[in-house]
């Protein structure tokens, strides 16, 4: 890759942020101060949508201050930098250009809230300038870059914690426990659910950028498109070149919990999807708003159901999240049901807590669930301290993230049932499934083989 000098460096713009040289990430790292347990974490958003904002004050709360936040759109940067400044008590620094937050000695951290396909590209880059990450599900936008992340966290010793707050959950982990004990007896079948409501998707008018957006950077290493005000303001989710749909929106918080109650057991070595735009054919949308997908693992079978359209289907309420109280399961739209040869456990995601019945219903054992946001934020906190790895580290996201690419990737190449190396990531004897499990990076924005 070509080198570059400190004085072009300083002045690349996130437009140009995938192609940097390794240079100044080496130089970074050398200057990265080390902290002490009781120091103050400086972190920077990059990405200031509403998740980003809600996460980034969690991490106030659990002593980390903000010395910087990024983001493309002028208006929204004001609106965050104003919002934290009332919270810290300390106005941050704002930047339209990534690269600054990167060359920043006073940027320990980074929380990335971005568009799913700037993910890996913005982690990479943060791992390479000595910045530990927090970064958003999904953290890849496909199976080839989602490894590179892990060689850019080994390579640089950075922690990389992924927003999975499942595996921050004491009632998940006391799950996991009583999995361990076997009263549940043999476990050949689980289900994942991801059936929320949802309506037809219109782009409409594509309106006009605001003043100084930068469209160019905002589509990082996606194909070039016009600006279109609806993609911009969450319609991404609909489109390949964004995100893998609500399957990788939603749906990975429960496969990733799925594989966490059963032991991570690895990639599948073989997936089948079905479904397609069926309740909403025709309007603008790209993913699925029907998706079944079966996963085989060597001694049980997964699958995972996926909806875009009943009324009748809800997320655990905050409500429920707060209190001693479990879901009405079979409207619950994101339950994991393991069927045991001997009991059957249900359990909710993100405070839904968990009970094992047996026959008619009757509860065996049950535990109430707390909305795990702050025990997450937390560990990566701690961990950024400590140098251990967190809860969700990266590499252990690996194979839930590859879930969900590989029943996309099943759907996109025409509903096939596929058959996957798990050695070498590739697909056996399927060209045009091999061919997205890394995308076309766009030139400025490519991820070097080399991390």
């Amino acid at each position: 890759m070509e080198q570059i000098n400190r004085r072009q460096l300083l002045n690349c713009s996130i437009r140009s942020a995938a192609g940097m040289s390794l240079g100044a990430a080496v130089l970074s790292t050398m200057s990265r101060r080390v902290l002490g347990a009781n120091e103050r974490v400086n972190i920077a958003l990059i990405g200031c949508g509403g998740r980003g904002r809600i996460v980034t004050r969690g991490l106030i709360e659990h002593g980390a201050e903000v010395t910087y936040i990024c983001d493309l759109h002028e208006e929204r940067l004001e609106t965050t930098c104003s919002e934290i400044a009332g919270i810290q008590g300390r106005k941050p620094n704002k930047t339209r250009q990534m690269q600054q937050v990167l060359d920043s000695k006073d940027v320990d951290a980074v929380m990335i809230g971005t568009p799913d396909h700037w993910h890996a590209p913005a982690s990479i880059l943060a791992c390479q300038a000595g910045k530990d990450v927090y970064v958003e599900k999904p953290h890849a936008h496909n199976i080839w870059e989602s490894r590179k992340l892990i060689e850019a966290a080994r390579k640089y010793k950075r922690v990389v914690q992924v927003g999975t707050q499942n595996r921050s959950a004491p009632y998940n982990f006391a799950a996991v426990d009583y999995i361990k004990t076997g009263k549940l007896g043999k476990i050949p079948l689980v289900k994942v659910y991801n059936m929320k409501p949802g309506g037809a998707f219109q782009l409409g008018d594509p309106g006009t950028p605001p003043k100084g957006f930068d469209w160019d950077a905002w589509l990082g290493p996606a194909p070039v498109r016009p600006y279109h005000q609806r993609i911009f303001e969450g319609g991404w989710h609909k489109f390949w070149d964004f995100s893998g749909g609500d399957m990788a929106d939603d749906g990975i918080h429960q496969l990733d919990l799925a594989m966490m109650l059963m032991g991570d057991k690895g990639i599948p070595g073989a997936v089948s999807c079905s479904g397609g735009r069926l309740a909403h054919k025709g309007d603008d949308a790209e993913v699925p708003d029907v998706q079944v997908v079966s996963y085989e693992f060597e001694n049980f079978v997964m699958t995972f159901e996926l909806t875009g359209y009943p009324r009748y289907m809800r997320k655990t309420t905050g409500t429920i999240r707060r209190n001693d109280e479990f879901p009405y399961w079979t409207q619950n739209a994101t339950r994991i049901e393991l069927y045991g040869s001997e009991l059957m456990m249900t359990v909710g995601r993100h405070g839904g807590g968990w009970q094992v019945t047996t026959s008619g219903g009757k509860v065996v054992e049950q535990m109430y669930g707390r909305f795990p946001d702050a025990s997450h934020q937390q560990n990566f906190i701690e961990c950024v301290k400590s140098r251990k790895r967190p809860n969700s580290d990266v590499e252990v996201l690996h194979d839930s993230c590859a879930l969900v690419h590989l029943g996309n990737i099943a759907h996109r190449v025409g509903n096939q049932s596929l058959r996957f190396d798990q050695k070498s990531e590739q697909f056996i004897n399927n060209a045009e499934a091999n061919k997205l499990v890394k995308r076309k990076y766009r030139s400025k924005y490519e991820i070097p083989e080399q991390v």
